[in-house]
């Protein structure tokens, strides 16, 4: 009664399957080994779990109970792999492995300790084995008995038990969809947070080593000059307009010194908020700028810090790109958010392609949870909308 398998019966990893037929194809053949398996495996299984919580609760009593169930959901999780692999092979389910616990980053001994008797993976392996032994007796009973009583039906008794098993391994085996993007999202704001660091010390450097540097060195060669006639005796006007260039020099150098330092975190915000420094930032662009900041109290300094760079930066893009003749910031809070929308009645067209300056801020943002949206069809006008967790200030 076995039937070749046929081009449609092959799943090649995806999750559809061929429908049930009368004839015994190669599927119905990998479905009734796996819930003929699943007695065995059961039984491995409850036996594991039943031993873990038995021994671990009694010696939750001394010192090494917890430590002993943290080695415990470690193995759990390697008999979860294996189910995995075994649903995978046999009934063509396309589940996904977990995120290794970071054992090896936890931290001291109580934090590696805490981070994994809290696996959400292991506990609900544990409670996969343990519900499984009932199922597992039910389906190796109606299996074998249908193989010699009730062949005729088997292959549809077959594809039913075993979409049961595919739906708890889906349902207790494969991992968070939520958490997973979550884990992902973080690893990714952590890269784009290193290289801004990055891009920003690069910068810092760069703005150093050709400005006031240079403006320095030429002052100390000038004085250096200058110093020279005067002890030479000649104190006449060439001299006197060396210093004076001099003075020049260091005039410039503090001015450039004065604008990086405001690049890196001007004092008005540190010592004012962010209302006085975005009036002052919208007191520099050549459009000019209504600024309305409804904020009962100061964020934290990190994220005051976020939004100020933000509205200096898109201030900064209405100087150069926008042709507006008019603009406005609004900031507020609403409930745990910080919000912030950027107006302007230029020439529109802005976006987040390529390698633009908008989508350097979007990255920034998502790397604080935030949100940087930006409504700019053609002809204008632009509406920019950032959005912030609101932390609370400690000082």
């Amino acid at each position: 009664m076995t039937a070749p398998a046929s081009a449609a019966d092959r799943t090649d990893g995806s999750d559809r399957l061929p429908p049930a037929r009368f004839a015994l194809t190669a599927h119905t053949w990998k479905e009734i080994t796996h819930l003929l398996l699943n007695l065995p495996v059961a039984l491995l299984g409850f036996t594991y779990v039943f031993t873990v919580v038995l021994v671990s609760g009694i010696l939750t009593l001394t010192v090494i109970g917890l430590p002993l169930l943290a080695l415990c959901l470690l193995g759990a999780r390697q008999l979860g792999k294996l189910e995995r692999g075994r649903a995978r092979a046999l009934l063509g389910v396309r589940v996904e492995e977990p995120t290794p616990l970071p054992i090896a980053r936890g931290g001291g001994p109580l934090q590696r300790l805490l981070l994994a008797l809290k696996d959400p993976v292991g506990w609900r392996t544990l409670l996969y084995d343990f519900i499984r032994l009932p199922w597992g007796i039910l389906t190796f009973c109606i299996i074998l008995t249908s193989l010699f009583v009730l062949w005729p039906v088997l292959p549809f008794l077959a594809r039913g038990l075993a979409n049961v098993d595919r739906a708890m391994v889906r349902g207790l085996l494969s991992p968070s969809d939520e958490l997973e993007r979550r884990i992902a999202e973080l690893e990714s704001d952590r890269g784009v947070v290193v290289d801004t660091a990055a891009a920003d010390l690069r910068r810092i450097e760069r703005d150093l080593h050709d400005g006031a540097q240079a403006r320095l060195v030429n002052l100390a060669m000038g004085l250096g000059l200058a110093k020279e006639k005067l002890l030479e005796g000649q104190a006449d006007q060439h001299v006197a307009a060396m210093v004076e260039e001099a003075h020049g020099e260091v005039k410039l150098a503090l001015q450039e010194l004065r604008d990086l330092a405001r690049g890196i975190h001007p004092a008005v915000l540190t010592d004012r908020g962010l209302d006085a420094a975005l009036s002052s930032v919208a007191s520099r662009c050549t459009v000019p700028v209504k600024v309305t900041a409804d904020l009962p109290e100061r964020p934290a300094a990190a994220i005051e810090g976020i939004a100020y760079f933000t509205v200096s930066e898109l201030l900064q893009n209405i100087s150069k790109h926008s042709g507006a003749r008019s603009a406005s910031v609004d900031v507020w809070r609403t409930q745990d958010r910080l919000l912030i929308q950027v107006r302007d009645d230029g020439c529109g067209g802005a976006g987040l392609e390529g390698g633009s300056g908008m989508r350097g801020l979007a990255e920034r943002l998502g790397a604080v949870d935030g949100l940087f949206v930006v409504d700019s069809p053609p002809g204008g006008p632009t509406l920019v909308t950032a959005e912030l967790p609101w932390r609370d200030r400690k000082e």
